[in-house]
């Protein structure tokens, strides 16, 4: 029967078995559907069988893999899946930094980044904040046990005058997690492991990226124009989080995650960090896709 037939990579040692599943998922990183990713790559392994190729080398798989996806799904997706290939020859680990004020779908958006392109470590500021306040008790770093859009409650030292106390605030729970942030980074670029890290603290300018050598840095800023666009992820994430991220704290502190967001964004201009606005998901994620992977290439 033509289905019995085994396809193995002929280069791979003893053999390795052709995996569809995992060929679709390389198509998916080019913004391809999941759905259409099956088709094509299902389609791949049936015209395989019936020309009995069933020892085939990498760079042979990958060659069908562009034409197809050339053929089925548009030129755009075999030019994204050629540099994805050549993201992947690249000698040295990806570091991905997605900054953002609170609610602009960060974590969403960085998940997504993290699986398409292959990498298994992801963090968020977040989580390294948390751990820091475990080793800083609140008498001794108050501003770090308090959220980001709340952290001027924390303030222990006059704001000066004419200055917002929420920035004020903001800016020193920053400065504390980016020591945090990057002790991450240089152990991932020490290990040589590619890491994506996503949260609100990854403000463009408080971490030199220049200055990080033996890995391919990409940072952007993700936001939403829309104040009631933005607003509304509040309410999902609620329901996603079965109340544990109640909508009401949020709702209450709005304003100051605006503010941290025109922050964010100014800094991000200023250190020429590109922003990207989040509309539809899928989209979102096929741009700062593109963006990561055609800056990671650029930095040869």
């Amino acid at each position: 029967m033509p289905h019995s037939k085994q396809i193995t990579l002929s280069d791979k040692a003893h053999g390795l078995p052709f995996s569809k599943g995992l060929l679709a998922q390389s198509f998916t990183a080019t913004g391809l559907a999941p759905g259409r990713s099956y088709e094509v790559a299902s389609a791949i392994q049936e015209d395989l069988r019936e020309r009995d190729e069933l020892a085939i080398t990498v760079d042979r798989l990958r060659e069908l893999s562009e034409a197809y996806l050339s053929r089925m799904a548009g030129e755009e997706h075999a030019v994204r899946y050629r540099k994805l290939r050549k993201l992947a020859k690249l000698d040295k680990p990806l570091i991905v930094l997605v900054g953002g004020t609170t609610g602009v779908g960060k974590s969403t958006i960085a998940t997504e980044v993290a699986h398409r392109l292959g990498i298994t470590r992801i963090t968020s500021t977040d989580s390294i904040r948390e751990v820091m306040r475990g080793i800083f008790t609140k008498d001794l770093m108050p501003a770090l046990h308090e959220s980001a859009f709340n952290a001027w409650r924390g303030l222990r030292v006059p704001v000066p005058h004419g200055a917002n106390p929420v920035i004020v605030g903001f800016r020193e729970q920053t400065a504390v997690v980016s020591t945090g942030v990057q002790a991450l980074i240089d152990r991932a670029v020490l290990e040589g492991v590619s890491l994506v890290v996503e949260g609100v603290h990854l403000v463009p300018g408080y971490i030199d990226t220049r200055q990080i050598e033996n890995a391919r840095v990409v940072q952007l800023v993700i936001t939403v124009a829309d104040e009631e666009a933005h607003r509304s992820h509040f309410y999902i994430r609620e329901a996603q989080t079965d109340g544990m991220r109640p909508v009401e704290r949020y709702r209450s502190n709005f304003g100051n995650i605006r503010l941290l967001g025109h922050y964010i964004e100014d800094l991000a201009r200023e250190h020429e960090i590109p922003i990207i606005y989040s509309h539809q998901l899928d989209r979102t994620v096929a741009e700062t896709l593109e963006h990561i992977v055609n800056e990671a290439i650029n930095q040869e």
